[in-house]
């Protein structure tokens, strides 16, 4: 297994998810380029999901490759810039080509990426595993071990089964459960200085909640279009708490120094389905899951904390 001409991809019915470690622009082009190239090959179709630049070094090196103009290239940082939505993505990539094996290029973590993103993104890499056993596809994960943090680098190697170093490919001793990452990721949320709003709700409260949520708004740098996304989130995690978090919740709103606005929503409910809200969800569905989904659509960052006390979500939006 090597990331040059014969990268590691899927034997039919088998999902492969490799993590791709690189040192400079050179190794990042070499070994994605490479990946590329024998997708090209064996004719299946690519998604490749970076940021800007790496889409900028990947096409000019790809030049005129047979087939290279049918790739679908996304940039990451608007295609994940919230994490909880980049797997219902890749997977609607995958469903658009049935009978097929898909080859993917997932960067879902960059060094501008912040702590809290980055803490999702690492649970989106674990849930992968789950979201895609048995299908056949190849996901390949390049990671910047000169430019990331070593605890994201020894991250990766928990959420990657295989692992790609210095062009050679080998099983991950590290890889761990998906459950067992995602538990880890649930690390206590800081506690902001001050919340401006704090709401006490319960059966018949959600007007009321709208109507708080809307007026507090009015006084942050969000335009008309986001204020309404906003109350809209808030207003979905709320029927969540009332239909499945035990009846009642408490709301907090504030925002931060840089301006962000962040709504959050705590109950006593509880997370059954970890890919509830990363994956698009059927029409009639009557679980929960459509709220999620519409949240992490609506939002640019969603952390999720599935504890013992309860569930807290908290929604962040920046101003456009």
């Amino acid at each position: 297994m090597t990331y040059g001409p014969t990268p590691p991809t899927a034997d039919p019915g088998a999902f492969v998810h490799p993590a791709l470690f690189y040192r400079d622009t050179e190794e990042y082009v070499v070994g994605v380029g490479g990946f590329v190239r024998a997708a090209l090959h064996a004719g299946e179709p690519v998604l490749v999901a970076v940021p800007g630049p790496h889409l900028d070094a990947l096409r000019g090196s790809l030049g005129a490759t047979p087939g290279a103009d049918g790739i679908d290239f996304v940039d990451m940082t608007e295609f994940g810039r919230n994490p909880g939505r980049i797997l219902a993505g890749l997977q609607e990539f995958a469903d658009r080509h049935p009978g097929r094996a898909p080859r993917i290029v997932g960067e879902p973590i960059w060094p501008a990426r912040s702590a809290a993103e980055v803490r999702e993104a690492t649970r989106h890499e674990a849930l992968i595993n789950t979201a895609f056993a048995g299908r056949p596809a190849t996901i390949l994960c390049p990671y910047d071990t000169e430019g990331l943090h070593p605890r994201i680098v020894a991250d990766a190697r928990r959420t990657h089964p295989t692992l790609i170093e210095d062009g050679r490919g080998a099983l991950s001793p590290a890889y761990t459960d998906a459950p067992v990452v995602c538990a880890d990721c649930d690390e206590p949320l800081p506690e902001p200085r001050a919340a401006d709003v704090v709401l006490e709700y319960s059966a018949g409260d959600l007007a009321r909640v709208r109507e708080h949520t809307q007026a507090w708004a009015r006084g942050t740098a969000l335009g008309p279009a986001r204020r309404g996304d906003l109350v809209l989130a808030v207003s979905e995690a709320a029927a969540n708490s009332l239909a499945h978090g035990g009846g009642s919740g408490t709301l907090r709103l504030w925002t931060t120094d840089t301006g962000a606005v962040v709504a959050e929503v705590h109950d006593g409910g509880r997370l059954k389905d970890p890919l509830a809200g990363r994956r698009r969800p059927p029409l009639a569905s009557g679980d929960g899951g459509r709220g999620l989904w519409m949240i992490h659509q609506l939002c640019d960052l969603v952390e999720v904390r599935a504890l013992d006390a309860g569930l807290t979500l908290r929604l962040h939006m920046t101003a456009e």
